[in-house]
Parts: structure tokens; sequence; C-alpha cells
């Protein structure tokens, strides 16, 4: 038997849980640039299991992502994924 995909409630519950832990362990010092901090842990997991979904095909990646392959492209560079 297969696992449901996960679905965009619970990709927010994750988020949630996940967030909720940080600021529980931040012991007094305040928060800074969150929401680059969450794009940067997030992005490049997501990239790369998307690329790795779509067989390495970059255009597939992108089409799936809802970006331009140009974009894909630069983001993959940024995170030093080939």
């Amino acid at each position: 038997m297969s696992e449901s995909p996960i679905n965009e409630n619970d990709m927010a519950c994750y988020v949630r849980q996940a967030l909720g832990d940080y600021f529980q362990h931040l012991e007094g010092e305040a928060p800074c640039q969150l929401y680059d901090m969450v794009i940067r842990c997030v992005e490049k997991p997501l990239l790369e299991i998307v690329l790795e979904h779509s067989g390495g095909k970059q255009t597939r990646a992108a089409e799936i992502l809802g970006i331009n392959r140009n974009t894909l492209r630069k983001k993959m560079q940024l995170h030093g994924i080939e």
C-alpha cells in the first residue's frame, strides 16, 4: 500500500511545526531575516526533489515548479546543484 501524496495542508503543518520549534529554541535571541532563512532552507531540497522526479530534465522540472528554465538554472547555480 502506498502513502498518499502530501497536500498543501500537510506541508503547511510541517512549516508551522518547524517555525514553532525555531522560535522555541531562540533562547532570547531576536529573529532576523526569517523570510530569507526559510526560503534558503526550503528551496534547495525542493529543487533537488523536483529535478530527481523529472529525471534531471530541467525543462520539465521548471514546468513542475511553475518557473522559467533560466530561473531554475540560476537557482541551481546559487545552491550548487549540478
